[in-house]
């Protein structure tokens, strides 16, 4: 059996830095049904939540990326003026 911290909801939260009523808001479910995933193995969650996670995770990502695609903009027209 896969310890608690391989638990996917547990893992996005510590990943993402969010708590599990955040988490809820993100992917509209409660704070007590997040805690209730949270205790369940990986291969009780359901499809729905997995890809809800996923996509989160990737937008995350993108977001991280724009942010520093803007950087980037900002320091080149600083270097070329």
């Amino acid at each position: 059996m896969a310890e608690a911290s391989d638990n996917l909801i547990k893992r996005t939260c510590k990943q993402l830095g969010l708590t599990y009523k955040q988490l809820g808001e993100l992917i509209g479910l409660s704070e007590g049904r997040v805690k209730q995933i949270a205790i369940l193995d990986n291969s009780e969650i359901s499809e729905q939540v997995i890809k809800s996670l996923e996509m989160l995770i990737k937008i995350r990502e993108l977001e991280t990326e724009i942010n520093e695609v803007r950087e980037f903009k900002i320091l080149l027209k600083r270097l070329a003026k």
